[in-house]
């Protein structure tokens, strides 16, 4: 027992260990993040706070100005900042006449400024999750500690689910810290770092992914290295399907109010994954049912994700082709937008696999995560598959070449070498034996034979 403590202390030692660096580190680059959705967001929280629209877009526009200034080289990885082209004082001048040309035009309604036309602000307006997660943040801290101290909580948070995750799927606690450290080093720390729905919407759709884990594994690991004293081991080990359901349904649910397209498409992805794999260990002669039920679950909310944005009226698919051909609805709509967006697809996949060759940390990483999935089984690789599928859906649905140098609309990718490559730290788990185990007689009778915990079942074999 005195040493399950003390491995605990190390692990949460290790954690804490983490997350200072990454604070720090990150505190070279408190401002100088906005994108030019910043604005839209921060109008949104301010005006959810109190502020008149017309207030809330000078603050907006007053930060996402300022915070161009200082967009140059940072020592934070993967943040591909910009050469800032306009001075403070233009950029402001720049925002004024676009909100007061809007206003002039009908864009006279909604809760955030009216920075470009409203149909094109009507896709902001569909994020409210975002902005009402800022809103104590900025209230209590200012814009720019607000903005920077909700992206450090939104990057933690998703760092802690990850490590949850792999120790629920049976990793040992130092392939859990090697997933917390690898997911805030990798663009997944930066994207939540950002101020932008993307972050909030990951560490959201982490949560999502540790209640599959939750949902799919065979049983609670009952062993020391589970660390069933205390921690997050120990709740990683206890937590149950019922636990993993709320997870599932719950983080969907949030998200569609996030960025309901992300949480649409995760779902979806969840879905067709799982349900591939209940096929397959139904196939095997395996037990199935679990992954089959959770396989319906992710359907299901696939369905209430779609349905609930129509009703709503949030913009769908089709406004979203629309969006990328007419430049923000600038132009008149294409009778039929399909042709030319699928041109777009091929000319933005081909600049990007271009890019990866010429940098290719990602498909290093990715062929790091493919020997994980031969050489290990566990309950998580599936998962992590699909998390993958879901960011390389979001990205094919933005074939914006303006994106081609960035990492959020594809960030969700990024989670398949997070959750794959920390489990090549462990050792691949013996395989059961097929026999079961037979009573042993004592005396004149029997009594029933046990397997020890070694030989049981691993989560996900």
């Amino acid at each position: 027992m005195p040493n399950i403590r003390k491995k605990q202390h190390l692990g949460l030692i290790g954690m804490l260990l983490i997350a200072v660096s990454f604070a720090g580190l990150h505190l070279t680059a408190v401002t100088g993040r906005a994108s030019p959705d910043t604005k839209n967001y921060l109008s949104y929280a301010l005006s959810l706070s109190g502020e008149s629209r017309e207030e809330a877009g000078r603050r907006a526009t007053a930060y996402s100005c300022a915070s161009g200034q200082h967009a140059s080289l940072s020592p934070v990885p993967w943040t591909n900042r910009k050469t800032v082209g306009e001075s403070e004082e233009q950029c402001v001048r720049r925002l004024d006449d676009s909100v007061a040309y809007w206003s002039r035009h009908g864009n006279t309604s909604g809760m955030t400024a009216p920075f470009a036309n409203q149909r094109f602000m009507a896709i902001f307006e569909a994020r409210p999750g975002y902005p009402l997660f800022l809103v104590p943040f900025v209230a209590v801290f200012g814009i720019t500690w607000g903005l920077w101290l909700a992206g450090l909580v939104i990057a933690l948070a998703g760092s802690v689910c990850v490590l949850l995750t792999l120790r629920a799927a049976g990793a040992s606690r130092r392939a859990g810290l090697a997933g917390l450290a690898l997911y805030l080093a990798l663009p997944t720390g930066t994207v939540a770092m950002n101020p932008l729905s993307d972050g909030l919407s990951l560490a959201l759709g982490t949560a999502v992914v540790l209640g599959c884990v939750l949902l799919l594994r065979d049983r609670p690991r009952t062993d020391g290295e589970s660390g069933t004293g205390g921690g997050p081991g120990a709740w990683a080990a206890a937590a149950g399907p019922r636990t993993g359901a709320a997870l599932v349904a719950g983080g969907l649910v949030l998200m569609f109010f996030v960025r309901y397209s992300q949480a649409l498409l995760l779902a979806a992805a969840l879905a067709g994954v799982l349900l591939v794999r209940a096929g397959w260990l139904r196939r095997k002669r395996r037990q199935f049912t679990p992954v089959l039920r959770a396989a319906a679950l992710c359907a299901g909310l696939t369905v209430c994700i779609h349905a609930g944005a129509h009703l709503l009226g949030w913009p769908m698919g089709r406004d979203s082709a629309q969006d990328l051909l007419t430049h923000h609805y600038q132009r008149p709509d294409l009778p039929n937008p399909w042709p030319e967006f699928f041109v777009q697809e091929g000319v933005f996949w081909s600049a990007w696999l271009r890019r990866q060759a010429a940098s290719p940390v990602l498909p290093v990483l990715l062929a790091l995560s493919a020997w994980a999935l031969l050489r290990r089984r566990s309950v998580v690789l599936p998962i992590a598959l699909a998390a993958g599928a879901a960011g390389l859906l979001n990205q094919a649905g933005h074939p914006n070449l303006g994106q081609l140098y960035g990492y959020r609309l594809i960030v969700f990718l990024w989670l398949l070498p997070v959750l794959a490559i920390p489990l090549l730290l462990d050792r691949p788990s013996r395989k059961p034996s097929p026999v079961p185990a037979q009573p042993e007689e004592v005396g004149g009778g029997q009594r029933d034979g046990t397997v020890g915990v070694a030989h049981q079942v691993r989560e996900g074999a």
